[in-house]
């Protein structure tokens, strides 16, 4: 008796009953049209391939990438291209599939998303899009949808923006201001560069004539006789020739007519 075409059908009925569920994913049985609410952790699942599918939904991180026009404050369109970082919890996938269904990308999450980005999007102008207040618009989005999509089973990570097309024009308009704006506070710094000097030489200026002062007053008849008797002394102790002039009643006093 040949038992290989039993043991091939065999093989074959094993192979075809048993699914796999990769990691980052749960699944959830489907058998005639009815959801099991178990969830199926990733693993080896048997099942009866004619009555019984496994339907898997991610719960790692997936990366939904959109392109679409944004309305602006102004009412200018502006193309973006978004990418949308989310997952599903674990035990809501059966929940997900029952209330959303297997097109829940389209469905839910884009749906949610175009709603969310219209609303944000509309309370700022263009260029803000385009500037350093791209983080607060991308945040203010992605709670958005997280508040509206929590209760769901989807969880929002974070929403991107990784390219802005602003309407033409917009751009050397964007460009204008910020050179305009930058040699605004160019100038800036100048006149506070002048400022400070003038403050310095203020201060500079105040400090001699206060040292001026000072001096001037502690210059007395006394301190004067006694500083040329000083100098006196030191012209003595010198071994070199010299004529001293003085008329007695001035410390000293050098004739210029034999200088």
């Amino acid at each position: 008796m040949n038992l290989k075409p039993i043991i091939f059908s065999l093989v074959a009925i094993i192979l075809t009953s048993c699914v796999v569920v990769s990691p980052g994913t749960v699944g959830v049985k489907n058998k005639l049209g009815k959801l099991d609410n178990k969830v199926i952790h990733p693993g080896i699942v048997g099942l009866n391939p004619l009555i019984t599918r496994v339907i898997t939904v991610p719960t790692r991180t997936v990366n939904l990438e959109v392109r679409l026009n944004l309305p602006s404050k102004e009412g200018l369109n502006v193309m973006a291209e978004i990418s949308i970082l989310y997952h599903i919890e674990a035990m809501q996938a059966p929940n997900v599939i029952q209330t959303v269904g297997e097109n829940y990308e389209q469905v839910m999450i884009l749906s949610v998303f175009r709603s969310a980005a219209a609303d944000v999007c509309s309370r700022y102008m263009a260029k803000d899009m385009h500037s350093g207040q791209r983080a607060e618009i991308e945040a203010a989005i992605s709670n958005h949808m997280d508040s509206l999509l929590i209760d769901r089973g989807f969880v929002i990570e974070s929403v991107l923006m990784k390219s802005i097309s602003l309407p033409p024009g917009l751009y050397d308009a964007i460009e204008s201001k910020l050179e305009a704006e930058q040699i605004a506070q160019r100038m800036e710094f100048e006149l506070e560069q002048e400022r400070l000097e003038a403050k310095r030489k203020k201060i500079e200026a105040e400090g001699t004539r206060d040292a001026q002062k000072v001096l001037a007053e502690g210059l007395t008849d006394e301190i004067i006789k006694w500083r040329s008797l000083e100098v006196f002394e030191k012209l003595s102790n010198s071994p070199n020739a010299k004529l001293i002039f003085t008329d007695g009643s001035a410390p000293m006093l050098l004739n210029e007519d034999l200088k």
